[in-house]
């Protein structure tokens, strides 16, 4: 019987083999020694950044009060928890990032039935598939989850604003008739993986030209804005980022947005906001179809937490990653200088871009391999560049020596011991070569 084969779907067929980052967070999940193998890859928070007596309240807060949040423990409806889509509006509101009390009762807001991904996959879901237009490097889980569900990239390369303008005007009119096959666009407002921040300009300029290529194709084109990371700008240096929604004249922008990087991850809530109309609620649908709703009492702690206690969390955990990224910045530059050509990051969210000049990082490679062999010597884990670019776009070469490393989740004197590790392998594989 076992040469009997399965009748897949094509996304089945080709999700049948795990990708690189599918493989990757299970091995980590699998069989990191805790103490021991160093983590700056998978991008895992920092544990003393989730408020665990906080959530204690909240629970209780919810028992507490059965007649606001009513039926918590019971299936919840697929648009969201009210109270949750009230307390989100009100922080959204307060936060004066363009969003005002006034244009949010215009817009819709949704939660998603797991987290911010289950929203991205939703759009993916909802939208005809073709061609996405986005960034390279990009969210590389994202990205292969959409190449399997058959849509193709259109992988524009960034400056040190984000996804280049010019170069996304070029790309559109080079698709000729081809054109009529793109689903949406899909930028994130703080890069995964490089950890740039689109500028005010640029998220404008990325605004003006889909809706400029929407109007040429008589038909709605969304932009979907993920703001994973947007909370967590913590260089003051930088200014804070600000909403495009009030400047959507054609109504297609959409921000997604979620509550695992202030909060935490394991609370899996993630929204979207925009305007209403058929693609909010084929989004609802999916939700529904999904099981209903994410689980009604984390919405009604979510909602307690955003009421109560956020704007001194945002505070702390930007503290805290302020700090790590300034020490990790001295040590990268001390211990991998000599071989690197540049480095981005290190403003926003808790991720460093590095660029090597010959260094190869790639899986394979002699670096690679002495950081990852474990045995006695801890692991020291990262994401290699060639998993975060498109298939056959411009930057393929180039992402061989690349790397993506966190400083989210280990200590920070943990992520100087891996960077001095790994300059003890890049000098290894300069002797060898």
């Amino acid at each position: 019987m076992n040469h009997l084969e399965w009748h897949l779907s094509e996304y089945g067929g080709r999700s049948a083999q795990p990708s690189p980052a599918s493989r990757m967070m299970a091995s980590f999940a699998r069989d990191f020694r805790d103490g021991f193998d160093i983590n700056l890859g998978v991008g895992y928070v920092n544990e003393r950044t989730i408020p665990a007596a906080l959530f204690r309240e909240a629970l209780a807060a919810v028992c507490a009060d059965p007649v606001r949040y009513r039926q918590a423990f019971n299936y919840g409806g697929p648009e969201g928890s009210p109270n949750l889509i009230r307390s989100l509006r009100q922080f959204l509101a307060r936060r004066n990032a363009g969003l005002d009390e006034r244009l949010l009762s215009q817009l819709r807001l949704i939660i998603g039935p797991c987290g911010a991904m289950s929203v991205l996959e939703g759009f993916a879901e909802v939208c005809r598939p073709g061609i996405v237009v986005t960034s390279d490097p990009g969210y590389y889980i994202y990205l292969d989850a959409l190449e399997r569900r058959g849509f193709r990239l259109l992988a524009v390369p960034e400056d040190e604003e984000g996804i280049r303008a010019d170069l996304m005007e070029q790309s559109l009119a080079a698709l000729g008739d081809a054109a009529r096959n793109v689903s949406f666009f899909y930028v994130m407002t703080v890069s995964n993986p490089t950890g740039t921040i689109l500028s005010g300009a640029r998220r404008r300029e990325v605004l003006r030209i889909a809706t400029e290529f929407a109007l040429r194709q008589k038909r709605r084109v969304p932009v979907l804005f993920d703001l994973a990371y947007e909370w967590l700008v913590h260089d003051p240096a930088v200014a804070q980022p600000e909403s495009v929604l009030r400047e959507d004249g054609l109504g297609i922008a959409f921000e997604a947005g979620t509550l695992s990087k202030i909060l935490a991850p394991a609370l899996r809530i993630g929204y979207l906001l925009g305007p209403d109309g058929e693609l909010m609620n084929a989004m609802v649908q999916r939700t529904s179809d999904a099981g209903f709703s994410a689980p009604l009492f984390v919405q009604e702690m979510a909602s307690w937490l955003l009421d109560h206690h956020v704007e001194a969390q945002i505070r702390a955990v930007n503290e805290g990653y302020r700090e790590k990224a300034q020490a990790v910045r001295e040590a990268i530059r001390e211990e991998l200088g000599p071989w690197l050509e540049s480095c981005t990051g290190g403003s926003a969210g808790f991720y460093f871009y590095l660029t090597f000049r010959e260094l190869e990082t790639c899986p394979g490679s002699p670096f690679f391999s002495a950081l990852t062999q474990g045995g006695q010597a801890p692991r020291v884990i990262y994401i290699p560049g060639v998993y975060c670019v498109a298939g056959g776009g411009s930057l393929t070469e180039t992402a061989r020596r690349q790397m993506r490393i966190s400083y989210g989740f280990e200590e920070t004197e943990r992520i100087l011991e891996g960077l001095r590790r790994m300059r003890a392998a890049a000098e290894a594989c300069v002797v060898r070569s």
